[in-house]
């Protein structure tokens, strides 16, 4: 069961994840340049928790630090996943700088995301008894996915419009 509880930290930390990167280029004050430096502090983030977390961990179980002699098709596999994830996370960033909102980027990220997987995941293990074998009900949840991503696109609450600051109300001259 501990994998679930993994799992729904996932689903939290990258639920708002879009948000909260979002918000960070937007509190940077730099319409040109504020989504790469939100960017580079995600990397910084990264770095904290990618890096030093496991070396920490590998650390207190003593496990091997001798990174530069892991097998080399696991090291391979797990930078081609950091390239992807990276690569995934800038175009998340990017998206928002070419007028997405948090709203509609996730909501593409997260339907499109496990479509891909489960694509991917059959072609790189393709099941027992072939593409033929496969329930009709994993096709349906596919098109389920799609749907509920074009659904929470189209249909997303509209933000409430912003109210004018007491410093942008207009002074009017009074007669003396």
């Amino acid at each position: 069961m501990n994998w679930l509880v993994y799992a729904l930290l996932t689903v939290v930390s990258w639920g708002v994840y879009g948000i909260f990167l979002h918000s960070g280029q937007m509190g940077m004050q730099d319409k040109v340049n504020g989504r790469y430096m939100a960017f580079l502090y995600v990397g910084f983030a990264y770095f904290l928790i990618a890096v030093l977390a496991p070396l920490a961990v590998l650390a207190f179980n003593k496990g091997r630090l001798d990174f530069w002699n892991y097998p080399a098709n696991g090291l391979w596999w797990s930078l081609i996943a950091g390239v992807v994830g990276a690569v995934g996370a800038f175009g998340v960033l990017l998206a928002f700088g070419a007028k997405g909102t948090p709203a509609v980027v996730m909501a593409i990220v997260f339907a499109g995301a496990p479509i891909v997987n489960a694509l991917v995941s059959i072609l790189q293990h393709p099941p027992a008894g072939g593409l033929s074998s496969i329930k009709p009900q994993f096709f349906i949840g596919i098109a389920l996915a799609a749907l509920g991503g074009c659904l929470v696109t189209y249909y997303k609450p509209a933000p409430a419009p912003v109210k004018p600051t007491a410093s942008a109300a207009p002074t009017v001259a009074r007669p003396q």
